[in-house]
This record gives structure tokens, sequence and C-alpha cells, in this order.
């Protein structure tokens, strides 16, 4: 799960620098908002506040103004407490905004409005708790498997000559 956060946390590190330093960029990103539908996006957005992903996002902010402060430490605590808190929820309207037309090629609103009442029975209650412990030890499940693979191709790859 960590490794994931810090690969989410990288990617909004650099489309947040790279929005920060073109001015261009923030009208592209504009222009793909606007033709967004925007009862769908809230709906997208009361998905991830169910299933657990906007908590998740929300770490890998809290992540990224921790690389930032490393970057940046001279500006005052209070001026990060302001930024994390402008930050955590703009960036997470904009996440959704951005996404929503991914989405939308393979989910219906109605299919999100399904997996919501998913996520709020006990069930899905309990797979949004447990599915970070999940990924977490999944992960490590198959980082030993891709090192068995490693392992096995490189022994057939020498049988082999190579």
């Amino acid at each position: 799960m960590k490794k994931i956060l810090n690969v989410f946390t990288l990617l909004l590190a650099i489309g947040m620098s790279a929005i920060c330093q073109e001015n261009k960029e923030i009208l592209v990103i504009g222009s793909i908002n606007e033709n967004v539908d925007q009862e769908y996006t809230q709906t997208l957005k009361k998905m991830f506040e169910v299933s657990g992903s906007e908590e998740s996002y929300k770490t890998a902010i809290k992540q990224m103004f921790t690389m930032f402060k490393k970057q940046y430490s001279n500006v005052e605590t209070e001026i990060w407490g302001d930024f994390e808190k402008d930050f955590s929820q703009t960036s997470i309207n904009d996440l959704a905004e951005m996404i929503a037309p991914v989405y939308m090629k393979y989910m219906t609103k109605e299919d999100l409005e399904d997996l919501i009442k998913f996520y709020q029975s006990p069930i899905g209650k309990k797979f949004a708790k447990n599915t970070p412990m999940i990924v977490q030890e999944s992960m490590q499940i198959g980082q030993e498997w891709g090192m068995k693979i490693g392992e096995d191709f490189a022994k057939k790859m020498k049988k082999k000559g190579y």
C-alpha cells in the first residue's frame, strides 16, 4: 500500500509541478473540467468517499506535502497548514473532475450508484475498511512471487546459455 501511495504521490507532485510551471496547463485542465458531467462527477466523488479512496488520496496529499516541506524548509508552519487544508479538498475535487472521463468510458452513473450502495452495505464497509491491509499483504506476496519468477527465468536463461 505504501508503494502505491508513494507512486500516487509522485504522480500528483509531477502533475502539480507542471500546473504551477505553465499557465497553459491550467487552461487545458479547465477545458477538460468544463466538458465533464458535474452530476456524474459528484456521484464519482461520493463513490470515492464511501469506498475509502478519498482517504487514500488525502494520505497521498499529506505525503506530498511532507516532501514539499523538506524542499521548502524556510516556509513558516502556519502557511503549510493553510496550504494543506486548501489543497487537500481542491486537489480531490480536481482529481475527480480529471478522472471522471476515464470512469465514464467504463462505468455509467447508475453503476457508480450501485457501487455506492454496495460500499454503504455492511459487507461493503468491511471491504473498504480491509482493502488497505489486503493490498499491503497482497503486494508483499506479489513481490515474493515476482522474485521467484525472476529467479526461475534467470535459471532457465542460464541453462540456455544466456
